[in-house]
């Protein structure tokens, strides 16, 4: 067999693939490699839209080694593995009109608000059932025990997690626990983290399709030495990677609409228990 169809049949056809094989193979890779790895995990639309100078010039490294990088995947070049990362792209959620199109298309009319609360119910009950069979407690104990330990717990998530968030800024400091809600209002979210300190604690929440403002003042958190503890859905996610303990969770859908019924169930039981830890030490 020809090294390039070697390479072809065994290099990853889609993101997801492509991704759960770098983070594997990260640790193995060589200094450079390694470094490209982490710069695609943590900036893949850098890497669907740059040039490969670009690219290079962003993670530090020369053109030649993101080339070695795609053929150690099985690419030919890095054009090649550069379409996995555009093909993500393409794979969009669905928008809001999408989704209502989709309730009509199912037979829901979306004015029959009996039938749409039932919908949402209903799923609400799934991602709960999931929730409390999934989670690990010991995973809990530790989000906690980090969470408690911190002078001051930031809390990011913005856009469709900013529910989450601003509520648990309210809870917190009801129960006394000293807390800084970063909502990147004015475009300060930058500002907002940057008196995060090693002393303190991030609490991050986004889901698919993720905000990047989200990623982003995660990393910062994490590159001043704060903890991380990330709500996340996927150990893919961009906030899975910098969390010293990730909590995952999926929201069902109803007709491509998520509650946040669960993530609400699971960010108040951190509060409260965050409070009770604090108060026994």
């Amino acid at each position: 067999m020809m090294m390039g169809d070697e390479q072809a049949r065994e290099s990853p056809r889609d993101f997801e693939t492509l991704r759960a094989l770098i983070v594997e193979r990260r640790e193995a890779l060589p200094k450079r490699l390694a470094q490209v790895a982490v710069y695609a995990l943590d900036n893949p639309d850098e890497i669907a839209f740059g040039t490969a100078a670009s690219v290079a010039g962003s993670a530090a490294v020369q053109p030649s080694t993101l080339v070695r990088f795609a053929q150690a995947f099985g690419y030919q070049g890095f054009s090649e593995l550069q379409e996995v990362f555009r093909s993500r792209l393409r794979e969009r959620v669905p928008s809001y009109d999408e989704r209502l199109a989709r309730m009509r298309q199912h037979g829901i009319p979306t004015s029959k608000s009996s039938l749409v609360l039932d919908g949402f119910l209903e799923a609400a009950q799934r991602s709960v059932a999931e929730l409390r069979e999934k989670i690990k407690p010991e995973l809990l104990e530790r989000a906690v025990e980090t969470l408690a330990a911190a002078d001051t717990i930031y809390l990011i998530g913005l856009r469709r997690s900013f529910p989450i968030t601003s509520y648990l800024s309210y809870a917190m400091g009801k129960l006394g626990i000293r807390n800084i809600l970063i909502d990147a209002v004015a475009g300060m979210g930058a500002e907002q983290a940057g008196f995060v300190t090693a002393r303190d604690a991030a609490l991050a929440v986004s889901f698919t399709p993720y905000a990047s403002e989200t990623v982003t003042l995660t990393n910062a958190a994490k590159s001043r030495g704060a903890r991380i503890v990330s709500i996340t859905d996927s150990v893919f996610s961009p906030i899975a990677s910098p969390a010293d303990i990730m909590l995952e969770i999926v929201e069902a859908n109803f007709e491509g609409f998520r509650s946040m019924t669960a993530t609400m169930a699971l960010a108040m039981s951190l509060a409260v228990a965050v409070a009770g830890r604090r108060r026994e030490g």
